[in-house]
């Protein structure tokens, strides 16, 4: 069962949010998070969320979202806003010389507002939200060193490792919808990818109902992706190839910030 008592107060979730804000601008990786400040749950971790969207003073243009394959490990993430790119170039942090770690997706754009209601969400009323689905990079940023220390709850309270996202071509809302497994290819490396919940649209479905349960309004235009097809993957910074077999393909320039 997951633990949704809050044990940090909020001055404790604002500290923890100022210190792991300052290691995505500064690009830096830190130790685990004092213990006056750190998540145990995830209440605490969602809770340095929501301070640290505060804190940085941008509203919320997407979210990460996972169906839970554990009770224990609920994947969500808020995406601020300034960090949702399209079109020829994108901005990247580089997680080693040279180098930025991407995973490969399915977004999916809402054209409508979902406000928080105790009901939740059907299947179908998410359908009619769902504007454009696109395929898409997660951008990834590492700010914890390497600890054997690390909990889950302290990723969920950074969001993951979410720097951003990069959305690519649009596709069919039906391609979409039958994409448990693609062929993927970067530049020369050939992935056979598969979704983690064998469907790009489960998440969506649990994370819109689970969420407006908690209290969350979903904004129209934010942008939600929802589970990579072939992990992380560490890429050049340079103009690269990417194609998902019978979708579509693009190339994307990376470039450092």
């Amino acid at each position: 069962m997951t633990d949704t008592t809050q044990t940090l107060s909020q001055e404790a979730c604002l500290k923890a949010a100022n210190e792991l804000l300052a290691r995505r601008k500064d690009n830096i990786k830190g130790e685990i998070l004092p213990a006056d400040c750190r998540p145990t749950n995830f209440a605490d971790a969602l809770a340095i969320q929501a301070a640290t969207v505060e804190a940085s003073g941008k509203k919320i243009a997407g979210w990460k979202c996972l169906v839970p394959l554990n009770p224990a490990q609920i994947i969500v993430g808020p995406v601020l806003e300034g960090t949702v790119q399209q079109g020829e170039e994108c901005l990247v942090r580089c997680t080693e010389p040279g180098k930025t770690l991407i995973e490969p997706e399915i977004a999916f754009v809402l054209g409508a507002d979902l406000p928080a209601r105790e009901a939740g969400y059907t299947n179908e009323e998410v359908d009619a939200a769902i504007a454009t689905t696109h395929m898409a990079l997660e951008l990834l940023q590492r700010r914890y060193a390497p600890n054997d220390d690390i909990i889950f709850a302290d990723r969920q309270a950074d969001c993951l490792l979410n720097e951003g996202i990069f959305v690519g071509p649009e596709i069919t809302k039906a391609q979409a919808y039958d994409a448990g497994e693609i062929k993927l290819s970067i530049d020369d490396a050939s992935y056979d990818g598969k979704h983690p919940n064998l469907s790009a649209q489960a998440p969506i479905y649990w994370f819109v109902d689970f969420m407006c349960k908690q209290g969350l309004n979903l904004e129209k235009g934010q942008t939600i992706i929802t589970g990579s097809y072939a992990g992380a993957i560490e890429v050049a910074v340079k103009t690269t190839e990417i194609k998902y077999e019978g979708f579509g393909e693009y190339q994307v320039t990376f470039k450092e910030v």
